[in-house]
């Protein structure tokens, strides 16, 4: 998440950096020995099946299993292992989750038009048949990503959904993220971790077909892993570490707007953070305010490096240039905390999800409260996509019907078009409908 030589160029002497990173460097880059290991891993799983996912199931995660499936006992029983505070959270993050996921699917509506006389057209939304969710748990096993990936998968009507969580130390799985996939409707959950899981949802290696789809987040191995599987199976995207991004004015509390910032720098080391403020005395109450949280913060030893190498403030002349500046940046969650916050939410246009008003921040989405979904481009990718929703689980299916009277304008338009690019069996398949046309007139 980085401004864009050529956009501050065209901004020169509208803006001011207060604080920029310590570490001046692309975006995040693909490690090549990250790529070398995924790829042979996937080639000796592809080669060897199961037996090699056992192998590289034992090997780096330390943990050995039949055929790595929980039971639907299991699974039910998750919660038990669970505060009633913590089951209660799941819950109503699971079903907020499924609502604006409801509500999302009742807008994406088959048609059926008349497009000429004679010529009927249509679209129809038909689910993918087998998705295949990743659902990490590592230092921070982030709950609410079944909610994301499994529960809106099921919402958008996928037959199968199968999700795969990694072992802790002693070989079991979180109960909380087992809880969550249950919560979610998963129909299949395994105990398998990293590219192996990755690897057997996509070659069909879990007593199952291969899935059409993966989804969900990881460490630079899964995305690797998933990066090499596309064109084997669709992903939902390629996410880069977490990002952050805040327009404040003169209004903004300086402490709220510094704990939203760190509250994503927590993700990773290399989690970028960024404010763009009309506001220079609150960029410098900002700075001041986020060094202070840092001295207690629990996690500092991972929030602190991220806001040193990849926290930035900025000062903008004016509300143009820091929407500007902001649509250059194209971050994946987008605070607005402004007197204004509608001119902002209608001016903006690039961004993975959008979070309007002091009240509202980023990690209500995170944890499945806000019902939107978390899982959303990284590292630019805002400029041209949009993040995870029931849309990617479905596809836009066209249909095209065309009547005997609909035929001599299509074909004789196909005949002259085909005859310019030189392909003949296209002007051909025109040409044998006109003829049957024009030889059955009197019908």
């Amino acid at each position: 998440m980085k401004f864009t030589p050529a956009r501050l160029a065209e901004l020169d002497g509208k803006y001011r950096h207060i604080k920029t990173p310590a570490l001046d460097r692309p975006e995040a880059q693909r490690d090549p020995k990250v790529i070398e290991t995924v790829s042979q891993m996937l080639s000796t799983i592809e080669a060897d099946g199961i037996d090699a996912v056992r192998r590289y199931a034992r090997d780096l995660d330390g943990f050995e299993s039949a055929d790595f499936e929980l039971t639907a006992s299991d699974l039910a029983k998750s919660g038990d292992l669970l505060s009633e505070e913590l089951r209660a959270a799941l819950e109503l993050g699971s079903e907020r989750t499924k609502s604006f996921a409801r509500e999302t699917r009742s807008h994406l509506v088959d048609f059926e038009m008349e497009l000429a006389p004679g010529l009927v057209t249509g679209q129809r939304y038909v689910p993918i048949e087998r998705v295949g969710a990743y659902v990490p748990a590592g230092r921070f096993p982030l709950l609410a990503g079944a909610f994301m990936t499994v529960g809106v998968a099921k919402v958008a009507g996928v037959d199968t959904v199968i999700a795969c969580t990694p072992p802790r130390r002693d070989g079991s799985a979180d109960p909380a993220v087992l809880y969550a996939a249950h919560l979610s409707g998963a129909d299949r959950v395994f105990v398998l971790g990293g590219v192996q899981a990755l690897a057997a949802m996509a070659f069909g290696l879990l007593g199952d077909h291969p899935v059409d789809m993966l989804v969900g987040a990881g460490n630079a191995y899964v995305a690797e892993a998933k990066r090499q599987l596309f064109g084997t199976v669709a992903i939902d995207l390629l996410a880069g570490p977490s990002e952050v991004a805040v327009i404040a004015d003169e209004t903004a509390d300086p402490a709220t707007v510094a704990a939203d910032l760190l509250g994503q720098a927590e993700h990773g080391i290399e989690s970028p953070a960024a404010l763009v403020t009309t506001s220079e005395a609150l960029a410098r109450e900002v700075v001041a305010a986020a060094e202070t949280q840092l001295q207690e913060l629990k996690t500092s030893d991972i929030a602190g490096p991220a806001w040193r190498d990849y926290g930035s403030v900025t000062w903008a002349q004016d509300r143009e240039t820091a929407i500007a500046l902001m649509d250059d940046l194209a971050p994946e969650h987008l605070e607005i905390q402004t007197a204004d916050d509608d001119y902002y939410h209608e001016n903006l246009r690039n961004y993975g999800s959008i979070f309007l008003g002091p009240w509202s921040t980023v990690a209500y989405s995170d944890k499945g409260m806000a019902g939107t979904n978390h899982v959303l481009p990284t590292a630019g990718g805002a400029r041209h996509s949009a993040g995870l929703s029931v849309s990617r689980y479905l596809k836009p299916l066209t249909y095209q019907r065309v009547s005997r009277d609909a035929t001599p304008a299509a074909a004789e338009a196909v005949e002259t078009i085909s005859q310019y690019e030189g392909m003949a069996a296209h002007e051909a398949t025109a040409t044998i409908r006109l003829e049957a046309y024009h030889g059955r007139e009197d019908v």
